[in-house]
């Protein structure tokens, strides 16, 4: 099992963030480049919880998403063809003094088969830079959509 811990801190109020993040209509892909529209299916939406499933490049995973709490989201992999275990995605949101936000984000990979193992393996090791961009990635073009973008971030 692989935990992944990601960090940046961004303009966006947590509540911005987390209209992205729970965004599930057509053109996803440009806030998340692992979640492909012709992969994403939106089995239930309510008001703070959704039953999604999404993916890329072969690799699918069906999400819980619960963000009734507003510091505090939380993406829990029930289905999957590499993931199962514990896996999922936990985000915390710091709102800080000067008006911008920290977001800290745990990703947890378990695989639950050969392929899953392996690629959890990667994913923690020489793979983590990969999910850093997709993340830094995915905050910038939230920030972009809400037009209160800066371009002060690490890459």
């Amino acid at each position: 099992m692989s935990t992944i811990h990601l960090h940046q801190t961004t303009t966006l109020t947590p509540e911005q963030y987390i209209a992205g993040l729970t965004d599930f209509g057509p053109g996803r892909s440009k806030l998340f480049s692992n979640s492909a529209d012709g992969y994403l299916k939106v089995h239930a939406l309510g008001r703070s919880q959704a039953d999604v499933t999404e993916g890329s490049g072969g690799i699918w995973e069906r999400l819980h998403y619960d963000w009734s709490d507003p510091n505090h989201v939380v993406l829990t992999t029930t289905d999957s063809n590499l993931w199962g275990g514990a896996s999922g995605h936990t985000y915390n949101f710091t709102r800080r003094l000067d008006g911008t936000t920290d977001i800290d984000v745990d990703v947890v990979r378990e695989g639950k088969n050969l392929t899953g193992l392996l690629l959890g393996f990667v994913v923690g090791t020489i793979g983590k830079g990969v999910l850093e961009k997709a993340f830094v990635n995915s905050v910038r073009a939230i920030e972009a959509r809400n037009s209160g973008a800066t371009k002060e971030h690490v890459a």
